[in-house]
Parts: structure tokens; sequence; C-alpha cells
């Protein structure tokens, strides 16, 4: 496991599963956290008063999208999300606090609500419903394996 800090890689066998910006990171100007191969793409924006970003339209551009990646941001609450490999096989936890933000970019996913949330999801559309997601049974609770959060260092 690497050093944690404001922002975490959550990898597994060279494949990133996700990306955790913590309430905590902070930077001026823009932070991309992404490489340019995902289909979502996950920065930081930091400017100061009269900073001008000059009004524009994207062009469409034709994308692929093989599969769903979505963008959780924590509002308030705190949240357990654990991860699974590609086969279904649990990894490790890690707990969510109000101001994280987490893309989740392969792998599987769980989540308890440890305290009361309100959340956000960005990710690809349109939601297909049932079509959308396999569901599995996960991890019991004497089988979790916790990531430090950054403030347990």
């Amino acid at each position: 496991m690497a050093e944690l800090q404001a922002v975490e890689r959550i990898e597994h066998e060279g494949r990133l599963l996700a990306i955790i910006v913590r309430h905590e990171f902070d930077s001026p100007g823009i932070a991309f956290f992404t490489p340019n191969e995902l289909s979502q793409q996950l920065a930081f924006m930091r400017h100061p008063k009269g900073k001008v970003i000059e009004p524009h339209v994207h062009n469409p551009v034709p994308r692929e999208v093989s599969y769903t990646q979505e963008v959780l941001v924590l509002r308030r609450g705190r949240l357990r999300v654990d991860f699974y490999d590609e086969g279904r096989r649990y990894l490790e936890s890690t707990v969510l606090q109000g101001g994280d933000v987490i893309l989740l970019a392969t792998g599987g996913h769980g989540f308890e609500v440890l305290e009361e949330i309100e959340m956000i999801e960005v990710k690809q559309g349109p939601y297909v419903g049932d079509s959308d997601k396999t569901r599995f049974s996960g991890v019991s609770r004497d089988r979790l394996r916790m990531r430090k959060a950054p403030g347990d260092m």
C-alpha cells in the first residue's frame, strides 16, 4: 500500500480502481488527477478572485465508453467504501468523510453508510437499470481490511 496523502490512488495488479481526493487537498490553478485514457476526468480548480475563464463550447468529439465510471462527492457524513477486483474478490476498504471525492474507475465496489450522508453522483448515462450492473455478496465486517485514512497516520 502506498503512503496516504490528500490524493490517493487505489490500485490492484497495475489497474487503477479509484482515485480519492480528500477534503484537505488544496492547490492553486488546475490539478488533473486522472490519466487521459479514462472516460471520466477528475480535476480540482482554485483560482483567485477576478480570474476570467473565457466563454467556450465543447466540440463534438467521438468517444467510446465501455465501462461506467462514477464520481461521488460526499457533502457530509461518513461512508465506508469496499473495493473488489474484476473477479469480485474483496481487496480493502476505506472511509470517506464530508468533503471527500472519489472516482471509481474499474473493479467492483460496495458501500456502508457509517453516518447519515449527503452525496452527489456523476457518471455516464443514460442509466439502464438492473442491466447496468451485476450485484454480488460483499465482504463481512469481520473480514474488513481498512486502509488508513490520512488523519490516522
